[in-house]
């Protein structure tokens, strides 16, 4: 399996003209999925004692495999969060991955490391958070969200010996990304939801504080803003927030994982003001700033007390703290020990491109949210939600009952044509069903919008 002969060679080649071809066509089918017995009859066995081959089993995946996938980076894909990595990001995906670096220590990672840590300090300086801030790339917002609550927690614990072995507690609001609620389950804390799906407000915040018994006060370490919320891209009050933190002596932990690519857009960047007030912030490169799955981040303002809680100790590992201690290690910042150097990719792309042309991408996605919500303003069978915030815009078809949303998504998908799904926003006491955009790809064009939006009609 490593011996290199005309074989391998020939496979190269033929992978190499399959890369060349997705990355340099002007736009790819949507795909769609197949159910499993489906795949299997094209397929049939592939994991076998001989093994098929990897000419069959590449032109397996050429034919029908790759063709049950819904590529991200579609430009009528506007469902969800999208992304759309840049070329020069894709293409050095394959640089990271055929370099074989291991990214935990500075040990064996140096040069993949410097390159991350320098677009970190990218990402840093786009939040305005104080000298000595820094970060790490994870896996994607749920990896970073956890591994800022956990170093919020054991930093709590460890600032009052009450709080060792306590249950703990956070704040956030219903409108908080579904990984808050998962890291929570894992980090075995309590959450407490503030009922608003809309911007969640200081008064808001302090009226749920005052709300809390003594014990559940005592319990209660950190509250969770949001940078864009997935749903709809409303960014919290984080000022607000920030300064009550402050006077509460709580962790402020920002999730920016899709709205924090639009700190680089002046339009909408005055909207994130108090995010450089944060303990913690979350970003994922793999939304907004153009970077291939998978590649969050998490930045703290002060990561020595990462570093506290994440630092892994073993035998096995004295020799990184020797010779790994001349360099930045990031395992010691993030639940990780094994890792790939993930922010590579982004690394490259922002070397080849500049920072300005990834403002101007950005923009163009918040620019792309107006314009839809216009023509939706305009049309006599649709009608905004509420504003467009950030790059998403909910609306709604007038007279559609939930399955006729459903029903509307199957069958563009179907077609090859679109996918845009439907989700649910809080009206009064219950719950609607009505469709959203989500715009990232700057290659959607307003005739994409039109058209998605005419099969409405």
């Amino acid at each position: 399996m490593h011996k290199i002969d005309m074989g391998l060679i020939e496979m190269t080649l033929d992978i190499m003209k399959y890369v060349i071809g997705r990355v340099s066509e002007v736009e790819h089918p949507i795909g769609k999925p197949k159910k499993y017995e489906e795949l299997k009859a094209l397929v049939g066995e592939t994991i076998t004692e001989k093994g098929v081959g990897g000419e069959y089993a590449f032109n397996l995946w050429r034919e029908h495999l790759s063709k049950a996938n819904v590529p991200v980076d579609h430009p009528r894909n506007l469902a969800f969060v999208p992304a759309s990595p840049t070329r020069a990001a894709i293409m050095f995906d394959l640089i990271t991955a055929a370099s074989s670096i291991h990214g935990a220590y500075w040990m064996e990672g140096a040069g993949g490391i410097f390159c991350e840590n320098e677009a970190m300090k990218w990402i840093v300086s786009l939040t305005g958070m104080p000298e000595g801030a820094f970060g790490v790339f994870t896996s994607g917002g749920t990896s970073a969200n956890l591994s800022a609550i956990v170093t919020a927690r054991e930093n709590w614990r460890s600032l009052d010996a009450s709080h060792k072995g306590e249950k703990g507690l956070i704040i956030t609001s219903i409108g908080a990304h579904s990984s808050v609620k998962a890291m929570a389950k894992v980090a075995d804390i309590d959450v407490h939801l503030v009922d608003t799906e809309d911007r969640l407000e200081a008064d808001a915040l302090r009226e749920a504080i005052d709300s809390l018994s003594s014990a559940e006060r005592h319990r209660l370490f950190a509250v969770v803003g949001t940078g864009g919320t997935t749903n709809a891209g409303i960014v919290d009050d984080l000022d607000g927030i920030a300064d009550i933190c402050a006077e509460e002596n709580l962790w402020f932990h920002v999730d920016a994982a899709y709205g924090g690519g639009a700190l680089l857009a002046d339009s909408v960047k005055h909207l994130f003001k108090g995010i450089e007030k944060a303990d913690s912030v979350t970003i994922d490169p793999h939304k907004w700033l153009f970077s291939p799955y998978d590649c969050g981040a998490v930045i703290y303002k002060e990561p020595e007390l990462a570093k506290q809680a994440h630092s892994q100790q073993g035998s096995y590992l004295d020799i990184f703290k020797d010779e790994g201690a001349h360099g930045f290690n990031p395992t010691d910042y993030q639940i990780q020990l094994t890792r790939r150097v993930r922010g590579l990719p982004l690394w490259f792309s922002l070397a080849m491109h500049g920072t300005d042309k990834y403002k101007e991408a950005v923009e163009r996605g918040v620019e792309l949210a107006q314009i839809a919500g216009k023509m939706i303003e305009e049309s006599p069978y649709l009608e905004l939600v509420r504003e467009p915030s950030l790059s998403c815009v909910l609306y709604r078809r007038k007279g559609w009952a939930p399955q006729d949303y459903t029903n509307w998504t199957y069958e563009n998908h179907k077609k090859g044509f679109a996918l845009v799904t439907p989700t649910k926003w809080k009206n009064g006491e219950s719950f609607e069903t009505v469709s959203r955009f989500c715009f990232i790809n700057p290659d959607t064009t307003e005739r994409d919008i039109e058209m998605i939006l005419e099969t409405m009609a």
